[in-house]
C-alpha cells in the first residue's frame, strides 16, 4: 500500500533491524501526555466497531446492464487470457533475495507478470484471493483461479500528451490459473484483466457505470461474491455471474453490436460507461459491476493518513476469508497503521460472519455483527489471514524486506507466536489455500503478492532484498515450522 498509506517515499539506509528499531521508537512514547485511552497491543478491541450495515442494492441496475451486454464466465475468461505469466525457471524476478538479515523464507511457488504489468507505473498490485476462498472443493468448474487487484495510481500524470484528459480508471482484477499451463509453454500461465465498475442510472434514465475509485488493499471471494475493501467506508460487493463482455467477437477494431442494438467499444482509453449510445470500458474487454456494499455502522474517526485511532469504525485496509471452521466461515478485516509518538495505535483486526448459503455476510436485524476484534500486536500491517486459530500478518516498510508474523489468541489477547519471518520486499494482502478438497488434507499455502516494480531507483538495487512484482506462496507448514 503506497502513499497515502505508506510514509514518505524517501528511502532510508537499509538495516537488518528496521523492525526492531520501529518497535523501539513506538515503545519510547512518553507516558506523560499519552492519550488515556491508548490500548495495549494485542488487547481485545470493541467488536461492534467493525459492525456493518448494507448499502444500496444495485442488482436492478446490473440486470439492466446484463440485458444490454453479454455475460461471460470465469472459465471462459481464463481460456481467452491475453497475457502470459511465467512460473518455474522462467520466473526470474526475485523480490526475496537473501533478505535484509540474510534469513529470508524463500517461496514454495512464484509467478511473474508479463513485462508490461511488471513495469507499469500506472497500476499497483494490492489484493489477492482465490477459488479456495470461494469453494470448499477449490474448483471453479475445472479451473483453480487466483484473483488479484490493482489500483490506478498514475491518473493524469502518466497520460501521453496526445491523449487529452486522463481519467482515474479505478481498480482492475487479474484472473490467473496457476495450475493450467499454456499449451506448448510449460512455464506459461494465461491471465486476463477485468475492470471493476460501479453501476448507476444516468441523466437520460439509462443504466451506465463508472470507475470504482478505491485502494483495493484487500479482496476476498466467497461463492459468487467478490468483496473489495473500501478503506474508509467498508466493503464493496461484486457478483462473478455478472462479468460483462464488451468485445465478444474478439475483434477490437470493429465496435460490437450489443444485445439492445447499441455498440460497445474497446479502443477508446478515455471513456467509460454508456456515452452517446456506445458502451466503453477504458479499453478493457471485461467489466464487473458492483451489486452491493456494506458500510461501517460506527462513525469513522480515521482520516486518509497512515495513522489510526483506537475507537470508532476501523479502516478496511485488507480482508481475507477464514474457511477453517466449515460451519462458521468468516471474513477477516484489518487496518494498516503507521504509528508514531502522537498516534501510537497499531491498528485492529476483526472477524465478520459469512452466510454459507448465500455467500453474503450474515445479517441480523439489518446489521452484520462482528464476532471478535483485537488491537494488532504490531503496526505497518499490509495483510492478514486466519486459519485454525492462527493469524498471519504481512508487514512492510518502504523497500526493506517484509516481515511475516504469526499470532494466536492466548489469555484473551492476540499475542505473537514465534519470531519475525523475513520475506519479500513490498508484501501485501494474504490468502490461504486450505487444501480441504484433498481427502485427509492437501498442502496448504499462504499466498501473497508484491507491489514494487523492479527498477534502478535508489534502494531497489540492493542485492539482498531487491524490488520486483510477483505472486507467491509459502507452504503453511514451512511458516509454522519457523521459530
Amino acid at each position: 500500500m503506497p502513499t497515502p498509506h505508506h510514509p514518505p517515499t524517501s528511502r532510508p539506509r537499509r538495516r537488518a533491524g528496521w523492525i526492531a528499531a520501529l518497535a523501539a521508537a513506538v515503545l519510547a512514547v512518553p507516558v506523560l501526555g499519552a492519550p488515556a485511552a491508548v490500548a495495549a497491543p494485542g488487547d481485545p478491541a470493541v467488536a461492534s466497531s467493525f459492525d456493518l450495515k448494507p448499502g444500496p442494492d444495485l442488482r436492478g441496475v446490473v440486470t439492466s446492464l446484463k440485458a444490454a451486454l453479454p455475460t461471460q464466465g470465469v472459465q471462459e475468461l481464463l481460456d481467452q487470457g491475453n497475457r502470459v505469466a511465467k512460473t518455474g525457471a522462467s520466473c526470474a524476478t526475485d523480490p526475496f533475495g537473501t533478505g535484509d538479515d540474510g534469513a529470508v523464507l524463500a517461496p514454495a511457488r512464484k509467478l511473474c507478470w508479463d513485462a508490461g504489468d511488471a513495469a507499469t507505473e500506472e497500476w499497483i498490485p494490492q489484493g489477492i484471493t482465490g477459488v479456495s476462498d470461494a469453494q470448499a472443493d477449490e474448483l471453479w468448474g475445472t479451473r483453480e483461479p487466483l484473483v488479484t487487484a490493482w489500483y490506478d495510481k498514475a491518473g493524469a500524470a502518466l497520460c501521453s500528451a496526445d491523449f487529452g484528459t486522463c481519467p482515474d480508471k479505478g481498480v482492475r482484477l487479474s484472473f490467473l490459473d496457476p495450475e493450467t499451463p499454456v499449451p506448448g509453454t510449460p512455464d506459461g500461465r494465461r491471465y486476463r484483466h477485468v475492470l471493476l465498475v460501479e453501476p448507476y442510472v444516468n441523466s437520460y434514465g439509462n443504466a451506465s457505470y463508472r470507475a470504482v475509485d478505491v485502494h483495493a488493499g484487500g479482496i476476498a471471494w466467497y461463492k459468487y461474491h467478490l468483496y473489495v475493501a473500501d478503506t474508509m467506508n467498508g466493503l464493496r460487493v461484486f457478483d462473478m455471474r455478472s462479468l460483462l463482455d464488451l468485445n465478444p467477437d474478439q475483434n477490437a477494431s470493429v465496435d460490437d453490436t450489443t444485445l439492445n442494438g447499441l455498440k460497445s467499444n474497446v479502443t477508446d482509453e478515455g471513456k467509460i460507461g454508456r456515452q452517446s449510445n456506445v458502451y466503453y470500458g477504458h479499453t478493457y474487454r471485461y467489466v464487473l459491476p458492483q451489486v452491493a456494499s456494506y458500510r461501517f455502522a460506527a462513525a469513522q474517526g480515521n482520516s486518509s493518513a497512515g495513522t489510526c485511532v483506537a475507537t470508532g469504525a476501523p479502516k478496511a485496509s485488507y480482508i481475507s476469508i477464514d474457511r477453517s471452521a466449515p460451519a462458521a466461515p468468516a471474513l477477516i478485516m484489518g487496518e494498516y497503521c503507521n504509528s508514531d509518538a502522537a498516534h501510537p495505535e497499531k491498528g485492529r483486526v476483526g472477524a465478520l460472519p459469512v452466510d454459507d448459503a448465500t455467500g453474503l455476510l450474515r445479517e441480523t436485524g439489518g446489521r452484520v455483527a462482528a464476532t471478535s476484534a483485537y488491537h494488532l500486536p504490531r503496526d505497518l500491517t499490509q495483510g492478514a489471514a486466519r486459519y485454525d486459530g492462527t493469524y498471519y500478518f504481512n508487514r512492510s516498510y518502504l523497500d526493506n524486506s517484509g516481515s511475516l508474523r504469526r499470532a494466536t489468541v492466548t489469555g484473551g489477547r492476540l499475542v505473537d507466536l514465534g519470531g519475525s519471518i523475513t520475506n519479500a520486499v513490498g508484501p501485501e494482502d494474504l490468502y490461504v489455500e486450505h487444501g480441504q478438497s484433498v481427502p485427509g488434507g492437501g498442502t496448504r499455502y499462504l499466498w501473497s503478492l508484491t507491489e514494487h516494480r523492479a527498477d534502478t531507483t535508489a534502494g531497489c538495487t540492493d542485492a539482498g532484498s531487491p524490488c520486483g512484482r510477483v505472486v507467491y506462496a509459502h507452504r503453511l507448514s514451512d511458516v509454522l515450522a519457523r521459530p
